[in-house]
């Protein structure tokens, strides 16, 4: 029996990111996808939760969702994996992007691990599947556990939209492919939780969603 995923949704940053504490029931592992900002709420989270850190899990390199991620590292002393290496020009720059929308104390971050097409990443028992979607950003990957019909997305897709494309790196084109050759495929009953606002499922933005019509 394939172990159960559980998550909290920790919106951080003015721009409300959905931070989310991910962990596996059975072991009470856990990981902290997108730490944006905001690591007292964070970490008010995974006390309240219970559960021990051992990762940090990035789907790209935008402030809003990797901001906070250089210093919940040195909080925590855990790695950090993801996301593609297409995005290390968006790591590289976060101090400065941080500074431009008015989120102070954003570091670069140089993950432990890039993450590329077919590699796969553990949170205590739980596996999953990693996809790059580029579009977005151009290393922006998605987290699939196919065990439990369960899809972390990032910005690229979200429930009746999808990610912009107008900040440097962005590509409509790519972005939409990304969805329709990667995560459509997934299956209509895989329920995703997106970078912002609420949580779907991939048949219910196959069918409404009007960026995929």
């Amino acid at each position: 029996m394939p172990s159960t995923p559980r998550a909290a949704i920790i919106p951080v940053t003015p721009f409300q990111q959905n931070c989310t504490l991910l962990w596996c029931e059975a072991t009470k592992r856990a990981a902290v996808v997108d730490p944006g900002g905001d690591l007292e709420r964070i970490q008010a989270a995974i006390a309240k939760a219970g559960v021990t850190v051992e990762k940090i899990l990035l789907t790209h390199g935008h402030i809003d969702h990797a901001g906070g991620a250089a210093d919940l590292r040195d909080a925590l002393k855990v790695p950090v994996e993801g996301p593609h290496l297409a995005d290390k020009p968006l790591l590289d720059s976060l101090p400065e992007t941080g500074a431009a929308y008015g989120i102070d104390g954003a570091k670069v971050i140089t993950p432990d691990r890039w993450l590329s097409e077919g590699d796969t990443v553990t949170v205590g028992e739980l596996t999953f599947d990693v996809l790059h979607c580029p579009g977005h950003s151009p290393g922006s990957v998605v987290l699939v556990s196919r065990d439990a019909r369960f899809a972390q997305v990032g910005d690229v897709l979200f429930r009746g939209s999808v990610g912009r494309t107008d900040l440097p790196g962005g590509d409509h084109a790519a972005l939409i492919a990304s969805i329709k050759t990667k995560l459509l495929p997934l299956g209509d009953d895989v329920a995703f939780i997106p970078g912002h606002g609420p949580t779907g499922t991939i048949g219910q933005e196959r069918l409404s969603n009007p960026f995929l019509q």
